[in-house]
């Protein structure tokens, strides 16, 4: 923006401030750049020629905007803003799976009481007793509140198949067997299927890659149980290599590496032929950019475009997916602790639906969504730090990016010309 000389000068600075009005001379120009955020704008403005000082111009500072502090607040408050919509929509979601599975549990068939006292036959006055002790005697909607005021203090209920046990202590001495299962199968999968992957994407052997993407389809579409019984038949049954049923032998404590190979291998079998397909399919991706044309063009090797260059990018989607991975592998290993023996929260899980033990069902329930929860805010988490789309997000406040035309508009990449501050200088000639 030029501003006026003379009167015209005078006109223009008389209804912002009564100061400038007797200013004269040419003023020297500024060109104002803005960007989404609404930068820091500076006027520089001269003293008035009969105030000059004799060795130098005094000049007077106008800010306009916000200051430096309020910027450096602004990706931290867009960031929280992220963290709390996705605790917010995590609780709402636990709140949504707790209703529903406990209104299908109240609807299914079946007498807890009698879950409780087992074949031995009770007086009418007795299990009178016994449901009155229990609350089960109340209205449904009130004992529903109940239950979800002690969910979230802890207190998951007792077990009416084990003579009144506490839920929290039935499943505090299976998690950790099931979290022995879970963690190195996601391990173990996301290892193999990076590698698998990016062999994939660069090979220039057709069948190499038919043979890599026709097993991923075939494995992954494979279910769980079965698998681990084709596994069963053949490392224990025909070749005797490998034990089954249990973590280790009979009377014995702990985990045993033996017991454990084959549930790992058929957990991480179908996570395994899932990732390699987002990783192959990622890589693929990453190759056809043109940052890896410019490093080719820079007479790098082929190893180090691919690991220095294409792999990091190649990585982002399987942030996500490595963190979604533990709801299906979680998911799966009910049926796969059902046909190993291994006595973990799947297993428990099933034998409470046989009993009918509704407490246990939706403990174990709440317990794996609140797992899962967890995980998948922190992978959202980790991904909005490592993406740098996300980042740029949040510097801007948590708008979207948007592109206004003109000079000094907004581009989407945030290039260094929105970033620049805003000056204008208005003031006389010397």
């Amino acid at each position: 923006m030029r501003a006026g000389s003379g009167a015209g000068a005078g006109r223009q600075t008389r209804s912002a401030a009564p100061r400038l009005s007797t200013f004269t001379g040419r003023a020297r120009y500024g060109l104002a750049l803005s960007d989404r955020a609404f930068h820091r704008t500076e006027v520089l403005v001269d003293a008035p020629p009969g105030r000059q000082n004799t060795d130098a111009r005094t000049q007077s500072r106008v800010s306009i905007g916000p200051s430096k502090s309020a910027e450096g607040r602004k990706p931290v408050k867009a960031f929280l803003f992220y963290v709390g919509n996705l605790l917010l929509s995590s609780i709402v979601l636990l709140l949504v799976v707790i209703t529903i599975l406990f209104l299908l549990l109240e609807i299914a068939p079946g007498d807890p009481v009698q879950t409780l006292v087992g074949d031995t036959p009770v007086s009418p006055a007795f299990r009178e007793q016994i449901t009155a002790s229990f609350g089960l005697d109340r209205p449904i909607w009130e004992r529903y509140f109940v239950y979800v005021g002690n969910v979230f203090t802890g207190n998951l209920g007792v077990s009416f198949g084990t003579h009144a046990t506490p839920v929290s202590d039935l499943i505090g001495d299976r998690i950790w067997n099931t979290v022995a299962l879970a963690v190195p199968s996601i391990i173990l999968s996301t290892i193999g299927s990076i590698f698998l992957g990016v062999v994939a994407a660069r090979t220039r052997r057709p069948w190499l890659d038919k043979l890599v993407s026709g097993g991923s389809v075939a494995f992954f579409s494979i279910p769980n149980f079965w698998l681990g019984l084709m596994l069963i038949v053949l490392f224990a049954m025909t070749l005797g290599w490998l034990p089954v049923q249990g973590m280790g032998p009979y009377g014995q404590e702990g985990i045993y590496p033996a017991y454990l190979v084959l549930p790992l291998i058929t957990m991480a079998t179908s996570e395994l032929a899932y990732k390699t397909r987002i990783m192959r399919s990622s890589m693929i991706e990453s190759l056809g950019q043109d940052y890896i044309d410019t490093a080719r063009s820079k007479g790098l090797s082929m190893r180090r475009v691919i690991w220095n260059h294409a792999f990091p990018n190649a990585l982002l989607p399987m942030v996500t997916v490595i963190g979604y991975s533990l709801g299906y592998i979680l998911a799966g290993s009910v049926l796969v602790e059902q046909v190993f023996g291994w006595p973990g929260m799947g297993l428990l899980f099933l034998n409470a639906v046989h009993r009918q033990d509704n407490f246990v069902v939706l403990g174990v329930v709440i317990v794996l969504t609140v797992t899962i929860l967890a995980v998948n805010i922190v992978t959202d988490i980790f991904y909005g730090i490592v993406d740098p789309r996300l980042r740029a997000r949040f510097r801007m406040g948590g708008g979207a990016p948007t592109k206004r035309g003109g000079m000094g508009g907004d581009t989407p990449d945030g290039s260094a010309e929105s970033n620049l501050l805003s000056t204008t200088k208005i003031g006389t000639s010397a």
